[in-house]
């Protein structure tokens, strides 16, 4: 029902990237969050092709808020290798390719801001695409519940009736079971969006 309102979805390359972040908390008078985790999803040929989580000592605390979503404590980040460190391989994965994030205005700046940082530099890309903006259409036709940013992952995931990762890790948010997620609900929505021949 309502499909045309998806026909951004059916626009998307065949190949891209899902990137997925877990943080210190929010932005505040101090800047954006440092990343914890980062959630890389491979699309190839619109097929979940692999996926991959990065854990990143943060410089700054951890909020105990923070800590409820992902699970992630100040002194197991503590352990983690630092942002620089993994830079290489981060970039790799990101080069040339589109970059989906299910709330791309919150991932994609908290990126950027860690690469300036530490001064490193940022490959080309092709572009950033916001699947939970793209989805607010669609999902205030459908009466689906939507906040300023848009319909959450979760309410898509049971709208379209795709698998809950989460559910099988305890309802846990991690940057890289929800960067799997928004590529299903991606490729569900590019599907549901196709006209019937």
């Amino acid at each position: 029902m309502y499909k045309e309102l998806l026909w951004i979805f059916t626009q998307l390359p065949d190949d891209y990237i899902v990137l997925d972040t877990e943080t210190t908390g929010l932005p505040d008078e101090n800047g954006p969050p440092d990343i914890v985790t980062l959630g890389i999803t491979v699309v190839r040929n619109r097929e979940i092709a692999a996926s991959f989580e990065f854990k990143i000592q943060p410089q700054k605390h951890i909020s105990e808020e923070a800590q409820s979503i992902h699970g992630i404590t100040n002194e197991q980040a503590a352990e983690f290798e630092s942002f620089g460190a993994q830079w290489d391989q981060i970039a790799q994965y990101l080069k040339e390719q589109l970059i989906v994030s299910h709330n791309a205005s919150f991932d994609w700046p908290i990126l950027l801001d860690h690469a300036a940082r530490y001064n490193l530099k940022m490959p080309i890309i092709s572009g950033v695409f916001c699947s939970q903006k793209a989805s607010i259409p669609w999902a205030q036709a459908m009466n689906l519940p939507c906040s300023q940013r848009g319909p959450s992952l979760d309410t898509l995931t049971e709208a379209l009736g795709v698998e809950n990762l989460r559910e099988k890790s305890s309802g846990i948010h991690g940057a890289e079971i929800d960067s799997q997620q928004a590529a299903r609900v991606v490729e569900t929505m590019r599907r549901s969006g196709t006209p019937s021949i």
